[in-house]
Parts: C-alpha cells; structure tokens; sequence
C-alpha cells in the first residue's frame, strides 16, 4: 500500500478542507481524529474514491507515513497541542516533522520547537489564514519553527497555498521558532482593526448620513473599485445587500455585541511587551469589549442623549471623505503593525521578509486587498524602511488624505459616534509627525515625584539629571526605565 505523504489530525471545518485541498493537488493525505466515527464519516463521504487514508490510532497514522514523517494538527490551540505532541512522540524518529496549523501563541510555538528539536524531531508553528473557503480553495500560509524542516513541507504548502496573478505563492518560510505564529498574530490583528474601521465607516452612513443598508451596499460596491478593493470590503458589500425572509436587510436584525477569540488581545499585550503604539488595532479590541456591554449601553442612552448635529449639504463629498480617511487609518494599522514586526525581529532574533509577508497576504486571507502589493513594493524598495509611513507612495498619500480624515473625525465627534479606530489613527499620525511632544513635562512629574532624572535637549542623549524641585528633597536619583 502507497504511503502517505503527510498525515492530519483534526478532522473539523479547517482540517477537512486542507485534507481535500491537499488531495486535489496530487498528495495522498493521511488523516486522524480522536473521535472515530469523525474518520469513517469522512473516508466513507466526502474523502471516499481519494487518495486519502483513514486511519484509527496515532500509531497507525505515524506508520501511515513516508519518511520523514510530517504529522499536521489542526487541533484546538492550548493544552490540547501540547498533549497532543507527547502522544506523537512514541510513534516518531529522528528527522520527522510535527506541524502545528492552528492559532497556537508564539511563546507556545517557540518553546515547542525547542522541546521537539530536543527530542531530534523537527517543528513547524504555521499560521494558516482564509477561514473554510481559503482551506479548502488556497489559504495564506505563514511557516516557521525548525528551519531544516522547510525543504521538506514546502513543495505541500505551496502548492495547497493562494497563489496570487503573477503565480507566486502566498506561502513562504517566516523565520525560526515563534516567527511564523507570531505574523498570523498580527494578521489577525490587522484583521480586527480593518474590520473596526469598516464598521466606523458603516455607522457614519448608517447614523449621521441615514442611508439604508441598499445605499450602503452601492457606496462599498463603488468603494471595491479603488485602492480599498479587499476581501473585507467585498463581503460587507455583499452583507449590506443581504436580505432575511421578510425582505429587510438582515444586517439590521443582529445584535450588536461582538465576539472574539484572543488573537487581537494577544497583538495587543506583545506590543505593550515590545514597547510599540499599537493604537488603532488596541482600540479595535476595547471596541468588542465595549459592544458586549450591551444591557449597560441600553441605560446609558437613554441618561446621555447625542448631541444634536446636522448631517452635511453635499452627502456625496462627506462619503468620498469616508472613504479617504479608511484608506488614510488602513495605511496606520498597517504601519504600526509592521512596527511591531520589526521590533519583535529584534528581541527574538528573527530574519523576517517584510515584503515577503505581504505577498503571504495578498491572497488567500481574511486581510487580503489590492493595497498589499503597494506595502510589498515600499519593501523591496528599503528592507530597512523603519515606518511604513516614510515610504514615498504612503508619505505622498497621507498628506492628500489628512484634510478628509480630519473632516470625518470633527464631524464625527461633535454628531456624538464613536470612532475608536478613526481617531486613534489620527492621533497616532499626529503624535509621529510632531517633532517635540510634551513628554518633556511628563519626564519633569516623574522625576518630581520618584527621582527618575531626566534627559536634556541641550546635553548628550544617555546623560541624564536630577532637580531636587522641592528644595527639601536629596540628590539621589532612580535608576532609569526606558520603554
């Protein structure tokens, strides 16, 4: 019997879809799953006829096998991995490879590869993004983990990848350990602040303009025809047209309170770690947070009225300066979570491709749009570019940008709608255009109250001093703590 070329466990939405994608590509795929009848439903349905193998036990999967064996879990991120790698191990030998697609947290990931590299077996930590369609049809993958692993699963991975006009795959080596988690870590990040601004847009039509859900349907219709045309964009189009039995839009019957499954919070907490203003994609998540409050913000509207606004005379302009301000913060949210890429590269000694990270994105995943390619271009251009936002094309675009956005976010804020994201954006580009900030005095309250010296404008940077502001305070100073 014909050996398998790679073995999945997990035989749920994701893990299904990658198993008949990989079969559709020439790969025979043995397949595994705690629950038997999961096995037997499969081979004997949809897998039945295919080069697929079901298999009943761990043993018989790793036996299953061409060497070096490379085992894929799609299995719940967690313990769950983790229990899941010391049962694999009794059936494994030196040079065989675990791969992990699911959301796992880069710590895991980086802590797993060195466990398994103990043991002589090889790791890879892969972020797999495009939901069921992208498993099944060609998703973005993101590999790292043990480098000497790659020759080995990238003739599969490219070939079950999005592959975008040119032909180039949407999959290539991230870098060692954690890297690979740690970029679909920020995708998804990415991903919540894209998702945030588009609802920030909706709710100016929706609550200042008053347009119906048709008409919006129309403005992200023509939107998808610019330099927003992305997947999010299309599927917004085509959720606003969307009509429940009754023939009203069904967008209008949901509840308003958001779910989320952790990845947002975690880019959050490593951009605290890394010391980076990850602004906009932070208040994408406080933004989740805040829909779910939803019995609360029920009272509160009815103790704390809006303002009374008028909505502008010429709708079409304000809509065209919608637009414009989502592209100017989508430009934001890309920037500063190519910040904290960088910094991360740096802490964890990572080689990562910047512009090779958004070619990953450009098809196949949630984030996917036309815009990615510009990012790619600012890249290759400088690898050592420090901010997105000095790249030419995006420095030139900003600056036709700000007067729209500035518009928005006014007008907004004095028609009382929240634009956590929108503002943020613009706030953080503010902050970054400003040569002097006044953490200056914010340096002079520190060190009033806990001796933290402070640096000079008119001394060597790395030379720090001390006032004794009170007359009655002594000359001895705090070490210092930099961010």
């Amino acid at each position: 019997m014909k050996k398998a070329d790679i073995g999945l466990i997990g035989l749920a939405v994701m893990g299904e879809n990658l198993v008949m994608n990989m079969e559709s590509k020439g790969f025979t795929v043995a397949v595994y799953n705690r629950t038997a009848e999961k096995v037997t439903n499969f081979v004997n349905g949809r897998a039945s006829g295919k080069n697929i193998i079901g298999t009943y036990s761990l043993e018989e999967l790793c036996a299953a096998l061409e060497r070096p064996r490379k085992v894929m879990m799609m299995v719940k991120a967690g313990d769950a991995v983790d229990q899941m790698i010391e049962k694999l191990i009794p059936y494994l030998e030196e040079g065989d490879i675990i791969i992990d697609g699911g959301n796992s947290h880069f710590p895991d990931t980086i802590r797993r590869t060195a466990y398994a590299e103990s043991k002589g077996l090889l790791y890879v930590g892969t972020g797999v993004s495009g939901g069921e369609e992208g498993a099944l049809n060609g998703p973005s993958m993101m590999p790292g983990g043990s480098p000497a692993a790659w020759p080995f699963v990238k003739p599969i991975f490219q070939a079950i990848c999005a592959h975008v006009e040119d032909g180039s795959p949407c999959c290539e080596w991230v870098g060692e350990n954690g890297a690979g988690h740690f970029v679909k870590m920020v995708h998804n990040g990415i991903e919540y602040g894209d998702m945030q601004l588009i609802c920030e847009a909706y709710m100016l039509m929706r609550d200042y303009l008053g347009m119906s859900a048709d008409e919006m349907h129309d403005v992200f219709a023509r939107w998808n025809e610019t330099e927003l045309d992305s997947y999010l964009i299309s599927i917004t189009r085509d959720i606003l047209a969307y009509k429940d039995e009754d023939g009203k839009p069904i967008v209008d019957k949901i509840l308003d309170t958001a779910g989320q499954k952790g990845t947002g919070k975690w880019t959050g907490i490593a951009a605290l770690d890394e010391g980076v203003p990850l602004t906009l994609i932070g208040e994408a998540v406080f933004a989740r947070c805040l829909s779910a409050m939803k019995s609360e913000r029920v009272e509160a509207a009815k103790v704390f009225p809006a303002p009374a606004a008028a909505a502008p005379e010429d709708r079409e302009a304000f809509i065209e300066d919608i637009r414009r301000a989502l592209y100017a913060s989508k430009i934001v949210s890309y920037a500063q979570g190519y910040t904290l890429m960088r910094a991360a590269a740096k802490t964890y000694g990572w080689n990562l491709n910047y512009g090779g990270i958004a070619l990953m994105w450009r098809g196949g995943c949630i984030i996917r749009s036309v815009f990615l390619g510009k990012i790619k271009e600012a890249y290759d251009a400088n690898p050592e570019l420090t901010n997105l936002l000095l790249d030419p094309y995006f420095a030139g675009t900003m600056k036709e940008l700000t007067d729209s956005w500035r518009r928005v976010v006014s007008s907004a804020v004095m028609a009382g709608i929240p634009m956590p994201a929108f503002s943020a954006a613009l706030s953080y580009y503010d902050g970054y255009r400003s040569e002097f900030l006044p953490a200056n005095l914010l340096q002079a309250q520190r060190d009033y109250f806990g001796a933290h010296t402070y640096e000079r404008l008119d001394a060597p940077r790395g030379q720090f001093f001390h006032t004794n502001w009170t007359g009655h305070g002594g000359n001895t100073s705090a070490s210092t703590y930099v961010v």
